[in-house]
C-alpha cells in the first residue's frame, strides 16, 4: 500500500475550516475530530497519482467541491497547479471562498453553478469526490478533459462494482481505465480507498 506524505502546514485552514463548519455544517459534528485524517489526507490522496504519472503542473477542476474537498488540500499543497472548483450550492462555495481569502490562495478560482453548463474550457485533471456514482460522473468529467487527461474519481471499496456500471460511459466519451490506485486513511478503523485514474483517448 504506498504511503501519503504530507508536508504542509494545514493548521490554519483546520482553523478556518471549523470556524465555517460552526455556522454551516459542512461536515457533521462528529466528522471534525477526523478532519485531517477523513477530509484533508484523504483529499492529497491524489499525491500518489502525480508521483506515479509524473504530472506536477496543469488546470484542475473539482467537480461536487461542496466545502473545499478536494479543491481546498490540493490548491495549499500545490501551488503550482490552477485549481478551480465548482459546486451548485452557494452555501458551500460561499464557505469555501472565505477560507481560500483567509488563506490567500491564489490559484483557486470558485464556481457557483451545475457542472453541465461549463462549457468552452477544457482542463488536463478532473476531480471528483463522494458526489456520485461513477457512470454519472464520468459523464459529466469526460467531456470537459482534454485528450490525453485524465479524470481521478475518489472511491469507496465498492469501486469495482461501480467501474462494472460505467464501463460504457466511459467507452461512449472516449474514455477508458488505466489504473486503480489503493491507500488506507491513517484511522484504528480500516477506511479503504481508491482513486480510479481514466485516460481520455
Amino acid at each position: 500500500m504506498p504511503e501519503i506524505r504530507i508536508n504542509s502546514d494545514f493548521t490554519r485552514f483546520i482553523e478556518y475550516f471549523l470556524e465555517e463548519n460552526s455556522k454551516l455544517n459542512l461536515i457533521s459534528k462528529n466528522d471534525e475530530k477526523y478532519l485531517y485524517e477523513k477530509h484533508i489526507f484523504d483529499s492529497l490522496g491524489i499525491k500518489l497519482f502525480f508521483e506515479k504519472y509524473k504530472i506536477s503542473s496543469g488546470k484542475i477542476l473539482d467537480i461536487g467541491c461542496g466545502g473545499g474537498f478536494p479543491c481546498l488540500p490540493v490548491s495549499i499543497e500545490y501551488p503550482e497547479f490552477e485549481v478551480t472548483g465548482i459546486d451548485s450550492i452557494a452555501k458551500k462555495i460561499r464557505a469555501a471562498g472565505e477560507i481560500k481569502e483567509k488563506l490567500g490562495l491564489k490559484n483557486l478560482t470558485l464556481i457557483c453553478d451545475r457542472v453541465e453548463n461549463l462549457s468552452g474550457q477544457k482542463y488536463d485533471i478532473i476531480t471528483s469526490r463522494a458526489v456520485a456514482d461513477m457512470a454519472k460522473i464520468s459523464a459529466y468529467a469526460l467531456p470537459l478533459l482534454k485528450s490525453g487527461g485524465y479524470f481521478v474519481a475518489y472511491k469507496s471499496k465498492k469501486a469495482q462494482e461501480e467501474i462494472k456500471d460505467a464501463r460504457s460511459v466511459i467507452k461512449k466519451f472516449k474514455g477508458e481505465i488505466v489504473d486503480i490506485i489503493e491507500y488506507k486513511l491513517p484511522l484504528e478503523e480500516i477506511y479503504e480507498r481508491n482513486l480510479i485514474c481514466v485516460k481520455k483517448l
